[in-house]
């Protein structure tokens, strides 16, 4: 069954060699919000690949999850094979009722609780979710990266229902995330794969009320993470030196993706791995990146946004400058 259009994502880069059947290879692609230098891979012993999981190395992993997002001592962790299995068992574990998507944002918050059979409305506002039995934030925003402050989330929490924050680019912004002070009635979900580079790993975390955690840990079952992801997510996680130079680089990154990309024009909003574009002429700048073998994000019902991730290496990074300046 094909996928509705507006759940469409960046990555499938079969989709763009479709679309774009003559365009140059290799094809970059700009169509997702991953670190494009990925955290160096470690040399990991073969016994990983031989063995399930042990228990003391996915308790290695929580701890240094623990230490990486600050996570309160009171507050329980799960680890799973990314954030979007979090993000579609969440709802089927809640008694139905209402939710509300504070939107536009990532669709697939609003779809996994309408297939759990959830009332789903998005609403512009936090004060337009009163009365929901749950509010999805994510925060900062997919693909806008607009945010709201700590104490702002912190005051939803402690207006009645579970308040679920999608926490997926908060690495690099850490002075938004809740999770430091999480309050009660409270869901935080991170993402690991976007911030490492690591996507293919699959590795994601919720953070929450312990007994709400040990209901998503049950419905995970035996061994969730591999055990290959367990090592690397724990080196990762505990790798300051790493992530200090990586939060600098993508800073300096999405300066110089601004400066490019004020050419074709407005930058309305982003994270320090993604930038969004405002431009009546999306859709032909999409097609002339595309057939330039750029794959870009677009939106479906919003044709005038195009959304930009950070080129890898300098090679990407002047094929995109070239296409840019030549208009």
């Amino acid at each position: 069954m094909n996928e509705p259009e507006s759940l469409w994502h960046g990555g499938d880069l079969g989709e763009a060699r479709r679309l774009f059947p003559g365009a140059p290879e290799p094809f970059i692609d700009l169509s997702t919000g991953i670190n494009p230098v990925p955290y160096p891979l470690p040399a990991l012993p073969s016994s990983l690949w031989q063995r399930l999981p042990a228990a003391e190395d996915e308790a290695a992993l929580l701890a240094a999850a623990r230490g990486a997002y600050g996570v309160p001592a009171h507050a329980g962790i799960v680890a799973a094979p990314g954030t979007q299995i979090l993000i579609d068992l969440l709802p089927r574990l809640m008694p139905r009722g209402t939710t509300a998507v504070l939107g536009p944002t990532y669709g697939e918050h609003a779809a996994a609780w309408a297939r759990a059979g959830h009332g789903v409305r998005e609403v512009a506002t936090p004060e337009e979710a009163a009365g929901a039995d749950v509010l999805v934030v994510v925060n900062p925003n997919n693909p806008d990266g607009r945010i709201l402050p700590r104490e702002a989330l912190a005051a939803l929490a402690s207006g009645g229902g579970l308040l679920v924050v999608d926490e997926a680019f908060a690495d690099f912004t850490p002075a938004v995330s809740l999770t430091p002070a999480l309050p009660p009635a409270t869901l935080v979900l991170r993402s690991f794969g976007k911030t490492y580079g690591l996507a293919g790993l699959r590795l994601g975390f919720a953070v929450g009320d312990p007994a709400l955690i040990a209901r998503l840990s049950q419905a995970l079952g035996r061994w969730p993470v591999a055990g290959p992801a367990l090592a690397v997510g724990t080196k990762a996680l505990t790798d300051e030196a790493w992530f200090a130079a990586a939060s600098l680089d993508r800073a300096a990154d999405a300066a110089r993706l601004d400066a490019m990309l004020g050419r074709i024009g407005t930058i309305v909003g982003g994270t320090a791995l993604y930038r969004l574009v405002e431009t009546d002429e999306a859709p032909a700048w999409f097609a002339r990146l595309g057939a330039a073998g750029i794959y870009v994000r677009r939106f479906a019902g919003r044709p005038h946004l195009l959304r930009f991730g950070l080129p890898g290496d300098d090679a990407a990074w002047s094929r995109l400058a070239a296409v840019l300046t030549k208009g």
